[in-house]
């Protein structure tokens, strides 16, 4: 305190100002993930779908986090037909455009930051598409449900595929990642979030439905599905995916890789039983069927 007092003496001799201390800043609000920023509700279909856009009716997995997207995913991959790659997260990569000039020169080709976005976003899959050698693209990032409506308008094409798992099934598996960071009581809301705009989804976009539980019980029957949906033929090759290269895996998947490489992946746990649903979730479990 004697040091800002003599300081602020100083001052007043000098400049005449005074040293006053403030109250550290506020922390700015959490954003709602599924919320529109500006360039989102500027976001328009391509004006010219033949040579706006590379890729052709890719394929969208959404699911919460921890609902077994992964597996769904190498499964697919190991189709001839289907390029999977591991998340891409491309809802995170965003265009400014920095200078007057840049806006008018983009203004005159009739595209706006969402348009040029949309650009970025395909061409950035395609390559992965190309290089993969394959006709037909998936992408599997959790955190596209909350810009579902914009894939869907970024790509009109697009097809979709809902990844459900039991809520409580997916809450525990959460937190079980890193129990000390992501307590229960943090888990619970966090995947909460994303089922529920998942379910919003189901309800606005149409899509074909797959069960965690059904898919490692029967992966053949539920991969046949999956085929007659996406209209190809279903191959052998997508129950023995561990026999197959899957690319590299982000850290956190423990003994994932090797379960893919084997292709071991075990069956679910048993399901929770109703009184091991913590009570935020009781809703969604009845609204997925996994309580009557």
């Amino acid at each position: 305190m004697s040091r800002l007092r003599t300081a602020n003496s100083l001052l007043r001799k000098g400049a005449r100002a005074r040293l006053t201390r403030t109250a550290p800043p506020s922390p700015a609000p959490a954003r709602d993930p599924a919320a529109p920023g500006p360039v989102t509700a500027s976001a328009r279909p391509p004006a010219d779908p033949a040579t706006d856009r590379l890729l052709r009716a890719p394929v969208f997995i959404l699911s919460a986090p921890r609902s077994g997207s992964t597996l769904l995913r190498v499964i697919l991959n190991s189709h001839s037909r289907l390029c999977a790659p591991h998340e891409t997260h491309v809802r995170m990569l965003h265009v400014r455009q920095s200078t007057p000039t840049v806006t008018a020169a983009m203004d005159s080709f009739g595209h706006n930051t969402a348009d040029i976005e949309h650009l970025l976003w395909d061409r950035v899959l395609h390559r992965e598409l190309v290089r993969s050698g394959k006709p037909t693209l998936v992408e599997k990032t959790p955190s596209n449900v909350f810009v579902s409506e914009r894939l869907a308008t970024c790509w009109p094409d697009a097809r979709f595929v809902f990844l459900l798992r039991h809520p409580a099934s997916v809450a525990r598996s959460w937190h079980e990642g890193d129990p000390a960071g992501r307590p229960m009581e943090r888990a619970v809301p966090h995947v909460l979030a994303y089922m529920e705009q998942l379910e919003r989804t189901r309800r606005q976009l149409p899509g074909h439905t797959v069960r965690y539980e059904s898919l490692t019980a029967d992966p053949e029957g539920e991969t046949r599905k999956v085929c007659v949906f996406l209209d190809i033929p279903w191959e052998e090759s997508m129950t023995a995916y561990g026999d197959n290269d899957h690319g590299e895996f982000v850290k956190g998947l423990g003994d994932w890789k090797d379960k893919i490489r084997t292709g071991t992946v075990q069956r679910s746990r048993p399901l929770p039983t109703p009184e091991e649903i913590p009570a935020a979730l009781l809703p969604m479990c009845r609204t997925w069927g996994y309580l009557d």
